[in-house]
């Protein structure tokens, strides 16, 4: 065996040879109270417990490590030893979990989030709204574009939590499904197309210029693909707010995610039009890099996207 395997093996059962911090911080009760009884209470075990713990320890270290009498525990020489090295342990230990709280109440100081438009618009603010009220002193940043655009802010590492629409999780990201939308075939009230008296066929739709996102959105995504191509656009536009006034401003006809015209078809500034033989329902999805499950923040609003 090479000296570098040598000081493998021996690392890899270190934890086997080295009794656990719960039996150190025991031990220097111990020490410092004279009697098991009272380290035991301390440390919140029983009597019995503790005795078997100290017990334990004395078989993995092959020593004994306190004297016990009607007057109380000692420690033995080995034990006074073994105390002082487990005083260092145990400062060692404190000072790595400060540094672990450290790291935490960093990460937990901001969050930083990519959404699709749609997302971003029309759900995030409540989201975000609700993660305030459970943590205020998190200040969070929120980056909008479209589902593509998501995907390269989170492969970079300049985003700790994404949400996208469309019909597949972007390759390098896992995913949850966290919310469903339909997209609505919208005119002004004007177009003749509120007028028609049946639905547009796919094929319509498909040959009609529409005023559409650009390449790369959830929306655009799940329009060619339920339509199997589209006709060259009237417009294209990076935001859904842009596409819906220019919708309403009788431009042309458009297909908007239902969570953004709710209002412009109730007051009839926006007219649905029904469509035949195609689905237009999309899944919403929170994203992040693959393998890295989020944490502090990013789990909690993740959390608060399914209540």
């Amino acid at each position: 065996m090479s000296e570098v395997e040598g000081r493998q093996a021996r690392t890899a059962s270190l934890a086997h040879r080295v009794p656990d911090l719960a039996g150190l911080e025991l031990l220097l009760a111990v020490a410092r109270l004279g009697s098991l009884g009272a380290a035991a209470r301390e440390v919140g075990i029983t009597q019995p417990a503790a005795s078997s713990r100290i017990r334990s320890m004395e078989r993995q270290l092959g020593v004994a490590l306190v004297d016990r009498s009607p007057r109380g525990s000692r420690l033995t020489d080995a034990g006074a030893l073994v105390t002082d090295w487990a005083r260092r342990v145990v400062e060692a230990a404190a000072a790595f979990d400060a540094g672990a709280r450290a790291l935490r109440d960093r990460r937990d100081s901001r969050l930083r989030v990519a959404a699709s438009m749609t997302i971003a618009e029309y759900l995030l603010p409540g989201w975000l709204l609700a993660l305030h009220a459970q943590r205020p002193d998190t200040a969070v940043s929120l980056l909008a574009g479209n589902s593509a655009r998501v995907a390269e802010l989170l492969l970079a590492g300049e985003a700790d939590l994404g949400f996208v629409e469309g019909l597949t999780t972007p390759a390098g990201l896992d995913s949850t499904v966290i919310a469903h939308d339909r997209l609505i075939v919208v005119t002004a009230p004007g177009h003749p197309w509120a007028r028609r008296r049946r639905p547009l066929t796919g094929e319509e739709l498909a040959a009609t210029p529409l005023i559409l996102r650009e390449r790369g959105s959830g929306t655009r995504q799940v329009l060619d693909t339920a339509l199997g191509g589209l006709a060259r656009p009237l417009m294209e536009l990076s935001s859904t707010t842009a596409v819906k006034a220019s919708a309403v401003s009788g431009a042309g006809p458009s297909v908007l995610s239902e969570l953004a015209v709710g209002e412009e078809l109730a007051t009839r500034r926006l007219v649905g039009i029904p469509v035949r033989d195609i689905s237009l329902r999309r899944d919403l999805r929170a994203v992040w890099p693959k393998g890295h499950r989020p944490a502090g923040p990013a789990r909690d609003l993740l959390t608060l996207t399914r209540t």
